[in-house]
């Protein structure tokens, strides 16, 4: 079973794997040659990417309610008996650890105004103020726009995580191809031996024939044989095409187009089955990117928790203020001149507030859901990898029987066609030699076939990205 999930925002991160373009090569095509141009081209590698892309642009969005606004306004009176114009600007930063925000000033005002808007007046160079609020119970540990920073850089670990699952996935289908081509074209290999024997053969048979040493009936027997190994030979022939077509999906080129194989490239024996080094390491759990996005997405409901506790809090905001008039005395008089200073707080209490009441409900709701889903999860994951740690130890020990099997069997074939040849044996019991020969041949791929793709399985179940060409 294939992880399909991704650690929390505290965890690292895990960086793409930027592998280099594989340059045309000849040669046996190995299984790190693929992975390696899998990871790089691999078309939904590039697609979990690009939604990682996407979800450091929300959390740049995120962080842009932390941005420094700056605001100027500007009014002057046009008609009337009263003359004055007042300009101002400001730039207000909010708190990086707190709900409060700070602030800086400047106001200038030219002329007379009422008696009503006395507050408008100013020294000629204006006036300078700076202030701050800092919030004493709502929003001092936590508020709105932290928890959007807090939620969007957990959605990053989200998609990189779902990214590592993506690719683990891609990886471990690329190997089951890999070893599909690879085995068929062995299986190719071991039909077009034994077709060449009853090719080679016939010459003799068609001079014994000849000589009236053997009976038409044999040359008859012998050309049977031919037409059916043929047939085999050609069944194994789609074979092969079809599983290089299926392996051109995950082997691409530099421009990332699918790359069809030829049978140039197959190698020369069953040792290119060995497949992928993988072995259950402790604590390999920790690893599968759908147990982290599980945890992380624990993080996230703890974080909306958090944020619907605030909002059941009582807002106590103290805020401080200093301004400072410039320059000579204006219009409004010398009052103005001197230091000033202000303090102030701001009181509110909820008293019903059955919408926070909700959402904590909600947040410990969802909570339960995901932990129970992640202890489910530790146990799946242990049981999934120890039934693929005894499949393993049981395909190992089919391939050594099916390998005895295959040294015996040859052994009897060749010594059968020596005494065939002898005049010993009858022609039947020579072709069935053979091809019980062949089959044994056959039966030992599969097996190492089978090894291989269990090994692949162990390696994908523990998040083992060595072994699926997925490190860095």
């Amino acid at each position: 079973m294939l992880p399909t999930l991704a650690l929390p925002a505290v965890a690292q991160r895990i960086a793409p794997n930027p592998a280099p373009a594989p340059s045309p090569r000849s040669g046996p095509l190995l299984l790190d040659e693929v992975l390696r141009a899998s990871a790089r081209a691999a078309p939904q590698i590039v697609e979990a990417l690009a939604k990682v892309r996407s979800a450091e642009g929300r959390a740049l969005t995120a962080n842009g309610a932390f941005d420094t606004v700056f605001e100027a306004d500007s009014r002057s009176r046009a008609l009337g008996y009263y003359d004055g114009t007042v300009a101002s600007g400001r730039a207000t930063r909010p708190l990086g650890d707190n709900g409060g925000y700070v602030y800086g000033g400047y106001r200038v005002s030219r002329g007379a105004f009422p008696v009503y808007e006395d507050e408008n007046y100013t020294n000629r160079l204006g006036e300078v103020k700076v202030g701050a609020l800092y919030s004493l119970l709502r929003d001092r540990l936590v508020d709105e726009r932290r928890t959007r920073r807090t939620l969007a850089s957990t959605d990053i670990d989200i998609a990189k995580f779902e990214r590592e699952a993506v690719a683990i996935g891609v990886q471990r289908r690329a190997i089951d191809a890999y070893q599909n081509w690879v085995a068929a074209g062995l299986r190719l290999r071991a039909y077009r031996d034994l077709l060449a024997l009853s090719e080679s053969r016939r010459g003799g048979l068609a001079r014994q024939v000849q000589l009236g040493a053997r009976p038409d009936i044999l040359l008859a027997e012998n050309d049977q044989n031919l037409v059916r190994r043929r047939a085999l030979v050609v069944r194994a022939e789609g074979d092969f095409d079809v599983a290089a077509n299926a392996l051109s999906l995950y082997f691409r080129d530099a421009s990332g187009d699918p790359v069809l194989v030829g049978a140039d490239r197959l190698p020369a024996n069953a040792d290119a089955l060995a497949g992928v080094a993988a072995v259950a390491r402790a604590n390999f759990e920790q690893q599968r990117p759908d147990l982290q996005v599980l945890l992380a997405r624990i993080d996230q409901g703890s974080a909306r928790l958090a944020l619907a506790k605030n909002d059941l809090r009582p807002r106590l905001d103290l805020r401080g203020e200093l301004g400072k008039d410039i320059g000579p005395v204006g219009l409004g008089g010398p009052n103005r001149t001197p230091l000033e200073a202000a303090v102030g707080f701001r009181f509110s209490m909820p008293l019903q507030n059955r919408a926070a009441k909700g959402r904590i409900v909600e947040a410990r709701a969802e909570m339960d859901a995901l932990e129970a889903r992640g202890r489910f999860l530790r146990d799946q994951i242990a049981v999934e990898v120890e039934g693929i740690t005894i499949g393993v130890g049981a395909a190992d020990r089919l391939a050594s029987i099916a390998e005895q099997e295959r040294q015996l069997a040859e052994r009897l074939a060749a010594a059968e066609r020596r005494r065939f040849e002898l005049g010993s044996s009858d022609f039947f019991l020579v072709n069935q030699r053979e091809e019980t020969a062949n089959d044994a041949r056959v039966r030992v791929i599969d097996a190492k076939a089978r090894i291989a793709a269990a090994r692949a399985e162990l390696a994908a179940a523990t998040a083992d990205r060595v072994a699926l060409g997925l490190t860095p």
